[in-house]
C-alpha cells in the first residue's frame, strides 16, 4: 500500500468535501435535473442534450458519497435518499436501443447500488442493459455501432462495453462475452495506433465489413488524438482486461497511458487534442485529466511491473494535485461546478472551459480510489 503525504492527503480530502458541497448545492437549486455542462460557470438548463448520455454521472457521485459517509449518519441517509431518487428514473433506459452509452448510465449508478445492497433486482437491470447494448453488434465488421450510424464505431464505446462483460459474467452467456471481446479487439485494431494514440471514430463499409477510415466529431482531425478519446480508451481497455484477462487489452491500456504521460505537459493536464494547432492547443481539458487519473489508479494495480505500476500511481496523484491546485472552483463562489477547464465540444463551441459532469464524476472516483 502506497501512502500519501499528509499535505497531499489533506488537499484531496478538502477537494472531496468541496465536491460534496457543490453537488448538494446543485440538487437543492435544480432538483431532479441532470445537467451535462456549465455555461459561464452556471449549470446549463436549456442546451442541446442529444442522447442524455451523461445522466448517470450525477447520481454516480452521490453513490460515492454514500459509500464513504459514516454508517447510519445523517450524511449517509442524505446521500442514499438522493442517490436513489436520481437513479430510479434511469431504469427504463436499460432497454434504450438508440444509444451506445448504457455503460455510462448504469455502471455509475445501478452497479454501485448493487455492490452496496446485493439486491438481485439491481443486478437484473444491469444484465438487461448489457443485453440491450450487445444488440448494436455488427457481424460484418465485428463492432458495436455508435448512435450516429450503423457504419460508425466510437472509441467512447470502450467505456460502455464493460456492462456487456458484466452481463456475460453474471449469466454465463458466452455469446455476450464473445461480442464484448470481438468489439474490443476491433477497436484495438482500427482506432488505437502504433504509438498508443487514438482516433475517435472508425467508418466501415456496412455491406462488406471492411474498415474504411478514421475520423472524428470532437477532435481536431481524423488523424489527430483527441485527449478525452485517449482516456476513454485507456480506462476502457483496463476494464476489459479486468474482465477478460486478455493480455492484448492490458498492453493497449498501457500504450494509451504511456502516450498520455509522454505527450502531456508537466502538470499532467492535457490539451483538448494533442495535435491541435498552436492557436488553441493551449486549451486544457480537466475532464480528460480526471478520467486519466481514475483509469491509472485502476491500471496501476494490474500491471506486472511494480515500477511501472508505481509510475502510474504517482502520475495519477500528480494529476489530481494539479486539478486540485489549478482547476478546482473553490476560490470562485459563483461557480456552480467542481472543476473548471473542462471541454465538451470545442468544434461546436459547446461547454468550452467549463465544468462537465463526466469530469466531476471521474474526479470524485479518482479521489475515492486514492483516499480509500
Amino acid at each position: 500500500m502506497i501512502h500519501l503525504s499528509n499535505d497531499t492527503g489533506d488537499l484531496f480530502e478538502q477537494a472531496y468535501a468541496f465536491s460534496q458541497k457543490q453537488v448538494r448545492k446543485l440538487i437543492e437549486k435544480h432538483p431532479s435535473f441532470y445537467p451535462l455542462h456549465t455555461q459561464n460557470g452556471k449549470w446549463e438548463l436549456e442546451g442541446p442534450a442529444w442522447t442524455h448520455w451523461g445522466d448517470g454521472f450525477l447520481p454516480g457521485m452521490m453513490w460515492i458519497f454514500r459509500k464513504h459517509a459514516a454508517p447510519n449518519s445523517n450524511e449517509a441517509n442524505y446521500w442514499l435518499e438522493h442517490a436513489i431518487k436520481y437513479t430510479l428514473p434511469l431504469e427504463p433506459r436499460k432497454e434504450d436501443h438508440d444509444v451506445h452509452d448504457l455503460g455510462f448510465l448504469f455502471l455509475s449508478t445501478y452497479y454501485r447500488w448493487w455492490r452496496l445492497t446485493g439486491d438481485p433486482a439491481h443486478r437484473e437491470v444491469l444484465i438487461t442493459a448489457g443485453r440491450t447494448l450487445a444488440q448494436r453488434f455488427k457481424e460484418k465488421g465485428q463492432y458495436l455501432h455508435s448512435f450516429v450510424a450503423d457504419n460508425s464505431l466510437f472509441v467512447d464505446i470502450m467505456m460502455n462495453v464493460g456492462i456487456i462483460f458484466f452481463a456475460a459474467r453474471e449469466t454465463g452467456d458466452r455469446r455476450l462475452r464473445d461480442i464484448a471481446m470481438r468489439h474490443s479487439h476491433t477497436t484495438r485494431r482500427v482506432l488505437v495506433r502504433g504509438d498508443g494514440s487514438t482516433a475517435q471514430e472508425g467508418i466501415f463499409d456496412v455491406d462488406t465489413g471492411e474498415f474504411l477510415r478514421q475520423t472524428t466529431h470532437q477532435g481536431f482531425r481524423g488523424d489527430s488524438c483527441w485527449s478525452r478519446g485517449l482516456t476513454w480508451a485507456m480506462y476502457g481497455f483496463t476494464t476489459c482486461y479486468e474482465y477478460s484477462r486478455d493480455p492484448h487489452f492490458l498492453d493497449t491500456a498501457e500504450a494509451c497511458a504511456d502516450f498520455y504521460i509522454t505527450h502531456s505537459p508537466a502538470d499532467g493536464i492535457p490539451p483538448w487534442d494533442f495535435n491541435a494547432p498552436a492557436e488553441n492547443r493551449t486549451l486544457p481539458d480537466s475532464s480528460s485529466a480526471a478520467i486519466c487519473a481514475a483509469g491509472l489508479l485502476r491500471l496501476c494495480r494490474l500491471v506486472p511491473d511494480s515500477l511501472k505500476g508505481h509510475l502510474y500511481w504517482s502520475t495519477a496523484v500528480h494529476i489530481l494535485r494539479s486539478l486540485c491546485e489549478r482547476h478546482l472552483a473553490k476560490s470562485d463562489p459563483k461557480w456552480e461546478g467542481i472543476l473548471k477547464g473542462g471541454m465538451y465540444h470545442v468544434n461546436k463551441s459547446l461547454g468550452v472551459d467549463e465544468s462537465v459532469m463526466w469530469g466531476e464524476y471521474f474526479f470524485c472516483e479518482a479521489l475515492e480510489r486514492v483516499l480509500w
